[in-house]
């Protein structure tokens, strides 16, 4: 009975907000984690419970002092040192290699789109460089192409994130941290602040609407003859 209740489980998995419907290269990368590590220390806790059953239900016959010694130390090395040795390593392996594709790091052709993003208490100010272009709690950015975004704040800590485009970062007065993020395809994506920063926190949320690219060079000429 209980399998039945897998689905209902999981479906509180998809959504705006979630994490675990990937729309970007970076956010694939953090789902493929997820569920690595989560089917990894599900079959570890299905082991740990199948060894506590039988440990329970055996007879352990007559033992010497020495003999449960023995064994007592067996599983003090096995389960205490072997297996979480093993399973930060197999973590690693994993992730390392995953964490590097979220990085901005220099791009084989051409240059990252920039973006420039400050949190204030509580809104977004959106800035695109040398166009004159500030938007208020939504980011606009082409489909398919890389985006730094240079993160900072004006008052106090925030961290934003898009959970369906990428991982969190932090945003700091006097700091500038950058975030990469691409979309796989058009659509509009939402996100939000993810540290505590007020009364207004809750609210703190923001829009973003991927474009194929000649849309989005359409939309910045647009913007640029409004301003």
């Amino acid at each position: 009975m209980w399998a039945l209740g897998i689905p209902l489980l999981l479906s509180g998995c998809d959504g705006p907000m979630s994490a675990l419907q990937p729309a970007g290269p970076s956010a694939q990368a953090s789902a493929w984690l997820w569920w690595g590590m989560f089917s990894a220390f599900t079959l570890v806790l299905l082991v740990v419970v199948l060894l506590w059953l039988h440990a329970m239900r055996r007879d352990p016959g007559q033992v010497t002092d020495r003999e449960a010694q023995r064994v007592q130390n067996r599983w003090v090395v096995g389960g205490g040192l072997i297996l979480p040795i093993l399973s930060i390593t197999v973590i690693l392996a994993f992730g390392i290699p995953l964490g590097q594709r979220m990085l901005p790091l220099p791009l084989d052709e051409g240059e990252p789109v920039r973006i420039n993003v400050t949190a204030h208490q509580w809104w977004w100010e959106v800035s695109y460089p040398d166009t004159g272009i500030v938007l208020k709690d939504e980011l606009h950015i082409p489909a398919g192409v890389p985006v730094d975004l240079h993160l900072t704040s004006s008052d106090v800590v925030h961290s934003f994130w898009v959970p369906r485009l990428g991982g969190k970062m932090d945003m700091f007065p006097g700091r500038t941290n950058i975030l990469r993020l691409e979309a796989d395809y058009p659509g509009t994506f939402h996100g939000s602040c993810t540290e505590f920063c007020g009364k207004g926190h809750a609210h703190m949320q923001f829009t973003v609407q991927a474009h194929e690219p000649a849309d989005y060079q359409a939309w910045l000429k647009q913007r640029q003859t409004d301003e």
